[in-house]
């Protein structure tokens, strides 16, 4: 026998896809192959496919002509279906030995950083419509990190021993959750649709997971990836059902264990309620876990470099078209640097080219579906009426090919003006300009005016602003950036996660997260008991 320990993990790096590069000959490969032969996508349960009489079809985002292929749709049955296999597959895997559930996960990992590695990118491209860049740090990099460096974790979490007495061996033995832990993951990032199944599942614990219908299409693959890597049938079982179908069969389910989450903060109160209302019925009480919405701000003093500032507008509040936790939403500028980069900054955000990812020169894409569409539309043309706030450039939109809306800047003299509170998940950010000597005023501000606490950035040269600006904006951000935009954490070097309404902060891509999913028992063996019941001070 021997103590193993997983290779120490490095972070994947990022492919440049340039013209003419071997990345990019395989990639245009893989995205003209997905294209000609659209997908038959069932449930997995048990490690059985499971088609059902339903189907939905996939269609890309920014092409509603390119149908991807179908889904199908399960119903209450196969919810149940999935619950049960899970807790059948428990009594096997929870005993497996760790090494070898670690093995899985890394040999995945393998799998996507080379063989699928193109074939991944080009299906977030189309089906998420990313750009390639976009595509390669979340569906490729990101999940290769979260899968080595979780089993680094995990290794790290079982070698936590506590000390010992004389004569006694104390362990600690971190056993996963008893039940199953069900997995609810969204559209926006492929890297989370692989990382909130899999992280409870490596520490032995088995998953019922729930991808977003959006997200089928990657789901697929990721699926096909962790069953090619050796992952046990029904350690995850992979269905896709409306709500209705999943409420009483999986969040009242006595064996409920714990809740991975990232999605809408209403999704994510209503379960949370749902799990308190049936509190009494649990054999455990779950955990749940989850990370939801942001108001993420960018704030500038009048020390910041007006260069820097400008970039990280562009890139934090408009890279994959708004369409993240993280992405920028909200600024707060001092008036003497606004007038410096109030130009540049328009003529930036109107050049951005906007259509097809396949064009390479398009850094914005298209909404992922209908349904956002509409809900960011309409807070634009809130905007455009609204007598204190003027749109600076952008507004237009169209879905008659595909949902492309325009990167849209509006400038608000009101702080607490609609688009300054409320969560939109699309391109659009709002600007506060301040008058320069109201920096501390304006600071309290922003930490007061979202129920939000998820990302943040402070822009300055100044080290007394930057530090108020920390202090002031402790509980404001779960990830705060300095002279960064505040989107791009990288897993092992910016944990993610907020506070607040944003989620319960249990830090996806940090060792924090990976503790909530084990259930530690102490034992103690003692090699020389008494046999005396009489204690010293009795004589």
């Amino acid at each position: 026998m021997s103590i193993f320990r997983v290779p120490h993990p490095r972070n994947e790096p990022v492919l440049s896809y340039v013209l003419s590069s071997p990345e990019r000959k395989q990639l245009e490969k893989e995205l003209k192959a997905l294209k000609a032969n659209p997908l038959e996508i069932p449930l997995v349960i048990g490690g059985s496919e499971i088609k059902t009489g339903k189907t939905v079809d996939i269609l890309s985002p920014h092409n509603l002509k390119l149908k991807l292929g179908h889904y199908y749709q399960g119903a209450e049955a196969e919810v149940q279906k999935a619950v049960e296999t899970a807790l059948e597959a428990q009594k096997t895997w929870e005993h497996l030995p760790w090494e070898h559930r670690a093995s899985i996960f890394l040999k995945a990992a393998d799998l996507l950083a080379g063989p699928y590695r193109h074939k991944m990118n080009a299906a977030t491209m189309l089906a998420h419509s990313k750009t390639i860049f976009q595509a390669e740090i979340d569906s490729v990099c990101e999940l290769v990190d979260f899968w080595r460096f979780n089993a680094y974790y995990m290794q790290q979490i079982y070698e936590i021993q506590p000390d010992n007495a004389p004569m006694i061996w104390d362990r600690l033995d971190h056993r996963p959750l008893e039940g199953f832990v069900f997995a609810v993951t969204p559209f926006n990032f492929v890297s989370i649709n692989g990382n909130l199944p899999t992280a409870p599942a490596m520490l032995g614990n088995v998953v019922v997971w729930k991808p977003a219908s959006t997200a089928a299409y990657t789901s697929h693959w990721l699926m096909k990836i962790l069953r090619e890597a050796g992952l046990p049938d029904g350690v995850i079982n992979m269905i896709f059902a409306r709500g209705a179908a999943i409420g009483d069969t999986v969040l009242r389910n006595k064996h409920l264990a714990g809740i991975h989450f990232t999605g809408s903060t209403a999704t994510f109160q209503t379960m949370w309620r749902t799990v308190g209302e049936n509190i009494a019925n649990y054999r455990a009480y779950p955990r749940i876990v989850g990370e939801t919405g942001g108001k993420d701000f960018i704030f500038a003093h009048t020390s910041a470099v007006p260069e820097e500032l400008i970039t990280a507008i562009v890139r934090g509040a408009f890279e994959y078209q708004g369409q993240k936790c993280s992405a920028a939403s909200r600024c707060y500028i001092a008036q003497s640097l606004w007038d410096k980069i109030k130009d540049e900054l328009v003529s930036q955000v109107k050049g951005l080219k906007m259509g097809d990812p396949e064009d390479f020169g398009n850094f914005v894409n298209a909404i992922i579906d209908e349904s956002a569409f509409d809900s960011i539309t309409e807070y634009i043309d809130f905007a455009k009426t609204a007598g204190d706030a003027e749109i600076l450039c952008g507004g237009g939109y169209d879905k008659s090919k595909g949902y492309f809306i325009e990167p849209t800047m509006v400038l608000a003299t009101d702080p607490n003006f609609k688009l300054m509170e409320e969560e939109i998940f699309g391109p659009v950010v709002t600007i506060y300009v301040y008058k320069d000597d109201e920096y501390a005023k304006t600071l309290h501000l922003c930490d007061q005016t979202s129920p939000y606490a998820l990302t943040g950035a402070i822009f300055a040269v100044d080290r007394k602003a930057i530090e108020l600006a920390e202090r002031t904006l402790r509980h404001a951000a779960g990830n705060f950036y300095i002279n960064d935009k505040p989107t791009g954490a990288v897993v092992g070097q910016q944990p993610f996660g907020g506070g607040r309404a944003s989620g319960t902060n249990d830090k996806a891509g940090g060792i924090q997260n990976m503790l909530r999913w084990t259930s530690p028992r102490s034992i103690k063996e003692n090699f020389v008991a008494p046999t005396d019941y009489r204690y010293p001070f009795m004589g």
